[in-house]
């Protein structure tokens, strides 16, 4: 049945506005501040390891090449929401542009698509270290590296364009209030005249799979780690071996646990978690992970942080070059 209203062509709203935390306006000011400091750590901590690993040809194995890509994707995912969102909780300005919101969309969760991935290459190169060490250099070459950094970017596009497709031609209403601090696909879709199942119903599939695929392949890589380090008869290696593995896994229950939680918890939760502690999620697997990867994965590596500490040497004080 065709009425007048279909008639009327909805023009897509010139803005957006994001509201930050729904409910926690109050504790804005003090977010603004620790969201501020976690920012400073996250550009100046995977920027130093970027600055190292690309300075020191001694580091030019594959988990240095990938540590440093996950630098470069914690910054761009980091400073896709951040900056704003400290604009938000300082000012109150929570306005971005219709294209703006959606460009922001599309970086934060490629990225977040590109860091699963990246963690997982990553467990496949300590597993190839660990359990095949002398056939390291020949399973890892440099064109497998890249294979795997290209399949991972490509896999992040092709669920992620269909994605912002399906809520970009959404038809909004007159509501133009986000109950998020970022443009979360999910939150814009609520606003659209029409019903948001689909694509809300793609990015869960989609995002099960994606995650739920790395999370089997990376727990797999881990037993089988863990298999052949209590093999090993030195207990110092095995030491080594288990505190290097437990630090990585803590990371990733870090952004995995969080983020898989925010998206179930809006389909689940409805009417049962709090508005902020559904947004409270989505945010703290945006930064959390990028401010501590370059502490757990950067500074607890010897050969980086001795590196590190060769180049602030010589930035403050003259120091020679770096050592090797």
């Amino acid at each position: 049945m065709v009425g007048p209203a279909d008639n009327h062509t909805m023009e897509p709203p010139d803005t957006f506005f994001l509201v930050g935390i729904p409910g926690l306006q109050s504790s804005h000011l003090w977010l603004a501040i620790t969201l501020t400091a976690m920012y400073t750590i996250v550009l100046l901590g995977n920027s130093l390891i970027m600055t190292v690993i690309w300075m020191d040809s001694t580091l030019r194995e594959p988990m240095y090449c990938f540590l440093c890509v996950l630098a470069a994707v914690d910054i761009v995912m980091a400073s896709s929401v951040v900056p704003k969102m400290v604009v938000i909780f300082f000012s109150g300005d929570g306005s971005i542009s219709y294209n703006g919101c959606f460009i922001q969309m599309y970086f934060v969760h490629a990225a977040t698509a590109v860091e699963t991935g990246l963690l997982l290459a990553m467990a496949f190169d300590r597993y190839v270290a660990i359990c095949k060490p002398l056939h390291y250099n020949r399973i890892l070459t440099p064109q497998v590296m890249l294979g795997m950094c290209v399949a991972i970017t490509i896999r992040a596009v092709i669920f992620m364009t269909p994605l912002s497709w399906m809520v970009s031609h959404l038809p909004f209403c007159d509501s133009k209030v986000v109950l998020h601090s970022y443009c979360e696909h999910i939150a814009v879709a609520k606003l659209a005249c029409a019903s948001p199942m689909p694509s809300s119903l793609y990015s869960m599939i989609g995002s099960s799979i994606i995650v739920g695929c790395d999370v089997v392949f990376i727990a797999a890589s881990y037993n089988l780690i863990l298999r052949a380090v209590f093999g090993l008869s030195s207990k110092n290696a095995q030491l080594k071996a288990l505190s290097t593995c437990g630090s990585h896994v803590g990371v990733m229950a870090l952004y995995y646990l969080p983020g898989m939680a925010s998206i179930y918890v809006a389909w689940l939760g409805k009417g049962t978690v709090p508005l902020h502690t559904q947004v409270l999620l989505a945010d703290l697997y945006l930064v959390i992970p990028p401010t501590l990867n370059p502490i757990i994965y950067g500074l607890r590596t010897k050969q980086i942080r001795q590196q590190t500490l060769s180049l602030l040497m010589r930035c403050l004080f003259g120091h020679p070059n770096l050592s090797s």
